[in-house]
């Protein structure tokens, strides 16, 4: 009598829970208890490709790679649905660098498992949206110092990745291979190659990180070109925008930042977040190096 009892009650609960659904507030742009949230394996994309060279899914061990990260990045839905906010607000910026280095638009997305489409900094000192280490970006002409960091600069350091990954190419002959070497390092991926004789990235047997890397990329790709397949909903003024700007040339010193801001209209905060590259309060320029620095059109003041 007693458990019959519980029951009843746990289905009136349950009612209660159903109807108040209908009715509940809440910032989801569309909630119904048909659209109740459920947890779903994936199909996978009949076929798919990098850069143009065709994914080998007829592998069982790629397509449960690929089956991994998509999973793992669909049903991370906030992180997912962030990276699609930034994307609208930073491919434009890295899109005609790509189209203007002979560099595939599928690169973009390297730089979005790299970094989040953020200006971090990663524990082995890699800096930036394309992640770029203290050495390899001052020997690609990068301005690196206390001062000054131009790794967070996202032209000129996507050019840079775009230099490396030319050279990559050139190694390879293949821009998957070219991109696994952003990770592994090219010395790594031919080592990798020679010793298990083969020549295809889907053919290594790799560490984890690297194993991962194109399929990361895969997956991000797959998603925010069909994000209502993978359940991603949202309106284009949903999205980030990238504020317009303008261009200020100098060769000169600035002693003071903000002070320098309030002269061009803005404030600190805006003119440090159009350019994150400098990283303190005044910018030395001892050796009158042409600097351009990005402000905004409208100020927040």
């Amino acid at each position: 009598m007693k458990r019959t009892y519980i029951f009843f009650i746990a289905l009136i609960g349950l009612a209660f829970a159903t109807s108040s659904k209908k009715t509940l507030s809440t910032a989801f742009k569309d909630y119904t208890p048909e659209n109740a949230y459920k947890v779903y394996a994936l199909s996978l994309p009949d076929s798919l490709a990098f850069a143009g060279e065709l994914v080998p899914l007829h592998k069982p061990d790629v397509r449960e790679r690929l089956d991994r990260e998509l999973l793992v990045n669909t049903y991370w839905q906030s992180n997912m649905m962030l990276l699609m906010k930034r994307a609208n607000k930073y491919f434009p910026i890295i899109e005609p660098i790509l189209e203007a280095e002979g560099i595939p638009d599928d690169f973009k997305y390297l730089a979005v498992i790299e970094s989040g489409l953020e200006n971090v900094r990663s524990y082995k000192g890699a800096s930036g949206f394309w992640q770029i280490m203290k050495t390899t970006g001052r020997e690609m002409g990068l301005e690196i110092n206390s001062n000054v960091d131009e790794r967070y600069h996202v032209a000129k350091a996507t050019k840079v990745a775009c230099k490396y990954l030319n050279r990559a190419y050139k190694k390879f002959g293949n821009w998957t291979l070219a991109a696994a070497s952003y990770n592994r390092g090219v010395a790594g991926i031919s080592r990798n190659l020679t010793s298990q004789g083969v020549a295809d990235y889907y053919d290594l047997y790799l560490g984890e990180e690297t194993r991962r890397y194109i399929f990361r990329i895969l997956a991000v790709k797959d998603i925010m070109q069909n994000p209502l397949k993978y359940g991603f909903v949202f309106d284009d003024d949903d999205l980030y925008d990238h504020p317009p700007v303008r261009t200020v040339g100098l060769d000169t010193a600035i002693t003071n930042i903000s002070r320098f801001a309030k002269q061009m209209g803005v404030n600190y905060k805006e003119l440090k977040l159009s350019n994150p590259w400098l990283l303190e309060n005044h910018l030395n320029n001892q050796s009158r190096k042409y600097y351009e620095l990005a402000l905004p059109e409208f100020s927040g003041d």
